[in-house]
This record gives structure tokens, C-alpha cells and sequence, in this order.
């Protein structure tokens, strides 16, 4: 097989490009950098094809390209002496090669805000539908485990039970003191322009036991272990053993789902109550270190004036947290698309998901509760 090769002759408008050669694919790379060098005055260049045996679409290419940078630069090259097919693949390859590289500008105004307002909107209606249907397979999946116990995959709840409510103790604890003493700081110092130093702590109890415990609660769970769940099966989701489950008959719900979400509703509220216990703690401390309020003052007045009602509102609160949690976390998961970078995406919206259902939900029951004045 004859190497390609070209040879110039002549200078201005007597130069002559002689081409020779089996111009293919396989064999282009010995010519490229003789193609970028070749150079001619203004005027016109005539490429002789006379001993080209063969041309596939990368000699075309090739060729057709030379034929424009010397157009770009003031030279017009005219192909001569080429066969026939020759010609017709080069004219059909230079159709082919695209002469515009910009992009097109977004559509701009009214009616393109109008439209992409409409494709939000339908955007968040399908989402909302496939929620609401993820949501209603969750609670019959929980209806289910209630009468048949049995059927429950109990390892692996107790397994995330571990991961998600005993692991998540100590910064609970740790987040609860520092709430409490946070309290307990400020409102010593708000408190002592009144001289209304003991109403320290029904100001400690109110906040910690009816809102701020389980909320902040809900929120490091939502952050620390709703990102677990969406991470931990949207990778499987993208490894399709979620779709390998589903081959061997057995249900993602039951598998993965439900165990996630029932050890969400038992230990999110015992996480609520070590992190009452702990502002309480906190706040009692700092109120003895700033007020002078000691340990067993604290304790009576908490007694006296704290009714059962204030622990038992925030208490109410864990479970809807913790499945709104649950559910959009691995509602989340099952939306994962094939690759990683969309586990790490969807992870981030079930974050921020929960959270602001967390504290819509909270806002709901705080309405609620002041009306029925409890």
C-alpha cells in the first residue's frame, strides 16, 4: 500500500499541490504536520490529484480542511485532475462538517419566562404525584409490618436503628446542652434588666421541651442520617440491584424502605428526649453559674410551673418528623439516574427537603396546638 504524500511546485499563481497516494484513515498521521505547514501567495493554488488511488471520509477531510484555511488566509485552491467519486466524497464531507460553532442564545421575555414557569410548575406537580404515591406505599407497607410482625426484616432494623439513633446520641446530647446553655446565657442576660432572674427556666422548659429539642433534633437527623439513606440506596439504585431485588420478586419497599423508616419512628423521639434532657442540664447549669439559680431551685420551679403538656407537645411532633424524613429520603434515592454525580445531587435535595418539611410541618402543629390553646 502506497504512504500518501504531496509535493509543491511553483510559487504565486503558478503553484501546483501534487498529491499521491492511498489518502486513508490508517495512514493520514505521516502527512499531517506536511498538510499544516503547506503554505501559498495570494492567488490561486491548484492541488493535483492525478496519482491519488483511493480517498476515504478522513483523507476527504483532511483535504477539504486544507481547502478552507487557505481560502481563510486569501488563497483559492482548486482541486484538478480527481476522479470523479473522489470529488463527490470530498463535496459530500465538506456538507457534512458544521460552519457555525456558536451557541444559540436563550429565547428572552414574557413568554419565555411564561413557558419556563409552565414547565417548573409540571416539574413540581410530577414530582408531588410520585411522592404522594412513594408516600402511600411506605404507609402500606408500615400497615402491613403492624399485623404481621413477622414478616419484618428485624436485623435490618435494629441494624439502622444503630446507625441512625444510637451513633447520632452524643452530637444530640452535645447539640441539646449547647442550646440550653445558649438559652439560659441569653436569658439571664435579658432577664436580670427585670429583675425576673427565676423566670429563667420556664423560659429554658417552654422552648427546649415544646419547640426547639425535637426540631433540632429533626434537622441533625434529617442532615446526618436522611443523607445516609438517600446515598446508601441511590447507589444501588445506579448499580441496578435495586432492579436485580426486583427480579428475584422481592419488594424495595419492604426491603429497603421500611426498615429505614421504622427505625426513623422509634428512635427520633427517643433522640427528642436526650435532647431535652440535655437543655435542661445545660440550662439549668448556666443558670447556676449566671444567676445564681441553684440545681434544686431549678428543679422546683420546673416542677411547679412545667405541666407534662409542654414535653408531650414536642413529643407529638417525632414521629411525623421522622417519617416525612424517611420517606423523602428514600423517595429521593429511588430518583437516582444512572451515575454518581446524580446520587450526590439527590442527596442534597433530600437534605434540604426534609429540613423544610421538617420546619413546615413544625410551624403546622405550633398553629395548630396555640389554637386548641394547649
Amino acid at each position: 500500500m502506497s504512504a500518501p504524500t504531496l509535493k509543491m511546485e511553483g510559487s504565486g499563481n503558478g503553484a501546483v499541490l501534487h498529491l499521491a497516494g492511498r489518502f486513508l484513515t490508517q495512514s493520514l498521521g505521516t502527512v499531517e504536520k506536511a498538510f499544516a505547514d503547506v503554505k501559498a501567495a495570494q492567488g490561486v493554488l491548484q492541488i493535483d490529484m492525478a496519482q491519488v488511488e483511493i480517498v476515504d471520509t478522513g483523507g476527504a477531510w483532511m483535504i477539504s480542511d486544507l481547502i478552507k484555511r487557505l481560502e481563510t488566509e486569501g488563497v483559492k485552491a482548486e482541486l484538478v485532475n480527481a476522479a470523479p467519486q473522489i470529488l463527490t466524497l470530498i463535496d459530500a464531507v465538506n456538507q457534512a462538517i458544521p460552519h457555525e460553532h456558536g451557541q444559540e442564545e436563550p429565547e428572552r421575555g414574557f413568554r419565555a419566562w411564561l413557558e419556563n414557569f409552565g414547565k417548573g410548575v409540571e416539574r413540581c406537580w410530577i414530582s408531588g404525584v410520585s411522592i404522594m404515591s412513594f408516600f402511600g406505599l411506605t404507609l402500606a407497607a408500615l400497615t402491613r409490618a403492624v399485623f404481621r410482625p413477622w414478616t419484618l426484616r428485624w436485623a435490618s432494623v435494629v441494624s439502622h436503628m444503630d446507625d441512625a439513633g444510637f451513633k447520632a446520641v452524643p452530637i444530640v446530647a452535645l447539640m441539646g446542652f449547647l442550646i440550653g446553655v445558649v438559652l439560659a446565657f441569653q436569658g439571664a442576660t435579658q432577664l436580670q434588666q427585670f429583675g425576673a432572674e427565676v423566670f429563667v427556666v420556664e423560659l429554658i422548659a417552654i422552648s427546649i421541651l415544646r419547640e426547639l429539642g425535637i426540631l433540632l433534633t429533626a434537622i441533625i437527623v434529617a442532615g446526618r442520617s436522611g443523607s445516609a439513606f438517600t446515598a446508601s440506596v441511590g447507589s444501588m439504585k445506579v448499580q441496578e440491584e435495586i432492579d436485580a431485588m426486583r427480579t428475584l420478586g422481592l419488594d424495595p419497599i419492604d426491603v429497603l424502605v421500611l426498615p429505614r423508616v421504622l427505625a426513623l419512628l422509634i428512635m427520633l423521639p427517643l433522640l427528642g428526649f436526650v435532647a431535652n434532657m440535655a437543655g435542661l442540664f445545660g440550662g439549668a447549669l448556666m443558670s447556676w453559674i449566671e444567676l445564681g439559680v441553684s440545681p434544686g431551685m431549678f428543679v422546683t420551679r420546673l416542677q411547679d410551673t412545667i405541666g407534662i403538656w409542654h414535653l408531650l407537645v414536642g413529643m407529638i411532633k417525632a414521629p411525623f418528623f421522622a417519617l416525612v424524613i424517611g420517606v423523602i429520603a428514600c423517595w429521593q434515592a429511588f430518583q437516582v439516574q444512572g451515575s454518581a454525580a446524580s446520587v450526590g445531587q439527590r442527596t442534597t435535595s433530600s437534605v434540604v427537603q426534609a429540613i423544610f418539611c421538617v420546619i413546615a410541618i413544625d410551624a403546622l402543629f405550633s398553629v395548630f396546638f396555640a389554637q386548641m390553646g394547649v
